[in-house]
């Protein structure tokens, strides 16, 4: 074992504080990272407060990890030490279900091992990115391009595959329709993506004040929600509407704006079920999905694809001892588009 220092929550509602504690050692086919940035993600707050039921304390979030290699196990071949490497939500699943077997192992039969507040094939925790170092799988391990502003590399290990993952799955290309709802840490990477696979991109929003930051991310048209007319003047319109808003909602008014075989697809989790009225899904052979996070291989080819389009989270950058105030200012959305912990401060 060997020592690590992190900031955990060792309780539901308690605040992180510092906390030490012991990583495994490096076996034959792990491979150990020095943390340099870690992105921080509304999952973290929803279970680091058990919001979600089933928590497991003392708790160390954080699973949009990138920095470097520091030491690779004796039959490991993808990486060598000083090699930039990312850890994103995941960090083992069976490997031998035929989801795991497609690179599929964000839907493994038999559950993925989550990169924090969960129970490894060792029966132990897992403690996540807040934290000096970390030692996974070489499977789970992502190779980031020297290119790349490492802080700005972070985020896209969720916020960045939870919204490539649906854009590649339902084949957004040159000149479709997309349109994409909220404008957050998924919405801003959900634009940045649509707009440099040559889509026309449109923002649906009920906050008018957001227009200027949309088409600066890279957005073509911006829609205020709130208002009757311009919805009527999208209807029929888009193929793709990439959904990440977690607030209650009417879809309806939305679905509606899809054409003939559209889809709307869902990566937030509203508090109760949005409501909708199944004609406007019948009348234009609609369809409403829902995708989670991506497979190792497909979040591979996100990052090379950032790395080609220069294409990066909006971030900002903040000290470890700040978590709980970024906490705060997150739920209150008070942060464009993602806060990166610098673990250099911990």
């Amino acid at each position: 074992m060997s020592a690590a220092k992190g900031y955990a929550a060792q309780a539901a509602h308690a605040p992180l504080t510092p906390f030490n504690f012991e990583r495994r050692e490096v076996g034959p086919h792990d491979v150990r990272i020095e943390i340099l940035f870690c992105g921080v993600c509304h999952s973290d707050v929803h279970q680091v407060r058990d919001e979600w039921g089933g928590s497991i304390f003392p708790m160390v979030p954080g699973h949009e990890i990138v920095g470097r290699v520091t030491e690779v196990g004796a039959h490991v071949q993808g990486f060598k030490a000083g090699d930039l490497a990312g850890v994103g939500c995941m960090v083992d699943s069976c490997q031998h279900c035929a989801e795991c077997n497609d690179g599929l192992e964000q839907y493994c039969d038999n559950g993925f091992v989550g990169t924090y507040n969960a129970k490894g094939k060792d029966g132990q925790p897992t403690y996540g990115g807040y934290s000096n170092s970390i030692v996974v799988t070489e499977k789970f391990v992502l190779h980031v391009s020297e290119k790349l502003d490492l802080a700005r590399v972070a985020p896209l290990l969720c916020a960045g595959i939870t919204t490539w993952s649906p854009l590649r799955q339902w084949n957004a290309k040159q000149g479709d329709r997309v349109a994409v709802m909220g404008l957050g840490g998924l919405g801003h990477m959900a634009v940045k993506f649509a707009a440099a696979m040559g889509c026309e991109v449109t923002v649906l929003s009920t906050s008018p004040s957001k227009e200027e930051d949309a088409k600066a991310l890279g957005a073509h048209k911006f829609v205020v929600t709130k208002d009757p007319e311009a919805m009527k003047g999208i209807s029929n319109y888009f193929d793709l509407i990439i959904n990440t808003v977690s607030a209650p909602m009417d879809l309806t008014p939305y679905v509606a704006s899809l054409r003939l075989d559209g889809t709307m697809v869902l990566l937030g989790v509203p508090p109760e079920a949005p409501q909708l009225h199944a004609f406007n899904l019948i009348a234009k052979r609609r369809r409403i999905a829902g995708s989670l996070i991506g497979g190792i291989q497909e979040t591979q080819e996100m990052l090379d694809f950032c790395a080609e389009h220069n294409v990066m989270s909006d971030v900002e950058i903040i000290r470890m001892d700040y978590i709980n105030e970024a906490y705060e200012r997150m739920m209150k959305s008070d942060v464009k588009y993602r806060f990166v912990l610098d673990l250099a401060t911990i």
